[in-house]
């Protein structure tokens, strides 16, 4: 029994004996036509000449198209059984567009500083207005208000597990907040005699350090809050503090134009940083991630002492310049210029590609660690963009952050595709995937 229709029946043995008359398949033709009892004079204009031909390719591209699309299809499919977390974090090289998914209200001042929890879904701001808010930034909603400094609060970090918080202030105090105990203010440190202008843990989470105005760096003990070690060197008002991963070295920065690569043990100046023309705001350590980038760009050989911990540092100034630094050498690697204003905050992309920076210009801006090259302008708020912090990262493993392994290959660290920008705007804006 046949599947086609007498109409197609008779299309297909015409165009068979098209294809072999105009083959010269003479016998074949007689044969067929005299077997099948058609009448049937070829001729080159008919519809049946070429058709054969023609349908048999057809067959072959759609049969290889519809290929295709089941790939596609399967290839969707498994993208769509990822859940939406999922999917952003296999964005491994996210970088913030507008618009921003949240924009955050309620200081009354100024945003100085924003940090992220390691595992919960918040993020505490600082503000002028004297207040930290903590917020949960998945759903944009405001948690709570936590209020104790009498001034502006400049800077705010969590310690590794995200069990304290830790704020300073122009009040001059350091106050330390128990997030498990209803965000108490448990500690407050005294010390300094002018405004403090960043805080940070050292890794372990035994110790804080802070930079003030009264140009020093000091060492607090956390569980008896006193006073370890001061700090001197810095000529002017210290703007920032940051400890390397393994906390054996500390980087800061200031209003006398210079970074400076600290021993926090000994408080000696291993490095000197020189090389800005105008107050250095802010300096932070590079991941060992970023080291292959960072070597190609400034064309370093890959050996044991470039992958160093804390081997190289980034700096941003008043002076509308990136700075790229070996800490080891303090041997300038490459100046990014691009910004039109102060750079007030600086963020290497978790996967070491990339380096973002915040500015007075109101930009976010992506370089390309590489090449150098400014990959991305964010417009990011209405006014200047004083500060900005990556979502969480999960934790270096510290036999790595010695420099154990050697490689400089760190594995790719899981972390969250999300970033905070804060502004004189007096929001918070959340950007993400």
């Amino acid at each position: 029994m046949s599947l086609l229709s007498e109409r197609q029946k008779e299309e297909l043995q015409k165009s068979i004996l098209e294809y072999l008359h105009a083959n010269n398949f003479t016998d074949a033709f007689n044969a067929l036509k005299s077997e099948a009892g058609i009448d049937y004079t070829p001729d080159p204009k008919a519809k049946y000449a070429g058709l054969l031909e023609k349908k048999w390719t057809s067959v072959i591209r759609l049969q290889k198209k519809i290929m295709d699309l089941e790939n596609r299809n399967a290839a969707l499919q498994e993208e769509l059984s990822l859940s939406p977390a999922k999917r952003a974090a296999l964005q491994t090289d996210w970088v913030p567009r507008a618009p921003a998914a949240y924009v955050l209200k309620g200081h009354r001042g100024q945003i100085l500083s924003v940090a992220f929890h390691p595992t919960f879904n918040l993020l505490a701001s600082a503000s002028e207005d004297a207040t930290v808010k903590i917020w949960d930034w998945e759903t944009g909603e405001f948690e709570r208000t936590l209020k104790g400094h009498t001034r502006g609060v400049n800077d705010v970090a969590f310690d590794s597990k995200g069990n304290l918080l830790v704020t300073c202030s122009s009040d001059l105090f350091i106050k330390i907040w128990d997030v498990q105990n209803e965000w108490r203010n448990t500690k407050t440190f005294p010390g300094h005699e002018h405004t403090i202008s960043s805080v940070r843990f050292m890794p372990g989470d035994q110790q804080i350090v802070s930079a003030s105005r009264d140009q020093t760096i000091r060492i607090f003990d956390v569980a008896s809050t006193h006073l370890v070690r001061t700090i001197t060197g810095h000529s002017d008002w210290v703007r920032c503090v940051e400890p390397s991963e393994d906390g054996r070295v500390i980087v800061s920065c200031s209003n006398d134009q210079t970074a400076r690569v600290i021993d926090p043990l000994t408080g000696e100046t291993k490095m000197e940083l020189r090389g800005h023309e105008h107050t250095v705001e802010v300096v932070v350590f590079a991941p060992p991630v970023a080291y292959a980038a960072i070597r190609e760009l400034a064309g370093i050989p890959n050996t044991e002492r470039s992958n160093r911990p804390a081997a190289y540092a980034a700096t941003g100034s008043r002076d509308r310049t990136i700075k790229l630094w070996d800490t080891q050498t303090g041997q300038l690697l490459r100046t990014l210029q691009g910004h039109d204003n102060w750079v007030r905050a600086l963020v290497f992309h978790p996967s070491g590609k990339f380096l973002l920076s915040a500015c007075d210009d109101k930009t976010i801006r992506v370089w390309e660690l590489s090449t150098g090259r400014c990959v991305k302008t964010v417009e990011a708020h209405g006014h200047f963009v004083n500060c900005m912090a990556w979502g969480p990262q999960a934790p270096t493993d510290p036999a790595k952050a010695n420099g154990t392994s050697g490689t400089g290959k760190a594995e790719p660290e899981k972390f969250v595709n999300v970033v905070a920008t804060g502004s004189v705007d007096q929001t918070i804006k959340i950007w993400l995937p």
